[in-house]
């Protein structure tokens, strides 16, 4: 990786991003990638203790989906500590992720609509959870990056007119292209340069050492929080490795 590379945000909110990162390798942008997906520890329930259910739904169907419920992820959180959350709705009701109480108020369902079961009259869900810290590499409830991807910036530049008699053909590209210096989204122009270029001869290349991230977390964590966490996770194994190296 350069010693220099260049962050820009093209559109952003607490849950999803796009952003270009100038001055990388391809391994690089790759690790980035994986990390989100698999290095950065989210909070998720782990442990159930019933104490009553006379839903429909075996107590393991229930744990399965509490443990996919998303929980906000606090950064003093370490390994070993542990946050109880319970929950008791009686029917007919539907219960749901919001429904939810936590020990902390820091730890919270991110979505506080997620079903988990409908309560019909005389049924009642009561129940307790504990809820530790993982990794998306041991689990994927665990996984913060819910939706992470990149591809290369693409450049276009005009390289003459086509003739008269010759007919626009659609291209289709997808992403975000480089326009003389301006980032343009591709779905701006559906996707096709032949509406965006009518009548020019084009030229597409890969901007070397750039590419346009895609992601968008579970609500456990903001997106700057989510790619800070990542680099960390990679500076992190490289000093070890770097230290086990000299050993």
């Amino acid at each position: 990786m350069s010693e220099e590379y260049e962050v820009t945000f093209i559109d952003r909110d607490d849950r999803s991003a796009r952003f270009l990162v100038r001055g990388v390798t391809p391994a690089f942008a790759n690790g980035v990638r994986r990390a989100m997906i698999a290095d950065v520890p989210t909070l998720s329930i782990d442990t159930v203790r019933v104490i009553e259910n006379s839903s429909v739904m075996f107590d393991e169907q229930l744990a399965l989906r509490l443990g996919l419920v998303p929980l906000t992820t606090p950064d003093d959180y370490r390994p070993d500590d542990t946050v109880t959350l319970a929950i008791d709705v009686e029917g007919p009701d539907t219960a749901y992720s919001g429904d939810l109480v936590s020990s902390d108020e820091q730890v919270q369902p991110a979505e506080k609509n997620v079903p988990i079961i409908d309560l019909k009259e005389g049924q009642r869900l009561e129940l307790e959870a504990d809820a530790e810290l993982g990794y998306g590499k041991d689990h994927a409830k665990h996984q913060g990056g819910v939706a992470v991807g990149y591809r290369h910036l693409q450049r276009v530049e005009v390289i003459g007119e086509k003739s008269e008699f010759e007919d626009d053909e659609p291209e289709i590209i997808r992403g975000v292209i480089d326009d003389d210096g301006e980032l343009i989204d591709t779905e701006s122009f559906g996707n096709d340069l032949s509406q965006r270029y009518p009548g020019k001869e084009l030229e597409v290349t890969d901007v070397p050492n750039a590419f346009v991230f895609d992601v968008e977390t579970d609500g456990s964590m903001s997106v700057d929080e989510l790619v800070l966490k990542a680099v960390e996770s990679l500076e992190a194994r490289a000093e070890e490795l770097e230290t086990a190296v000299q050993l």
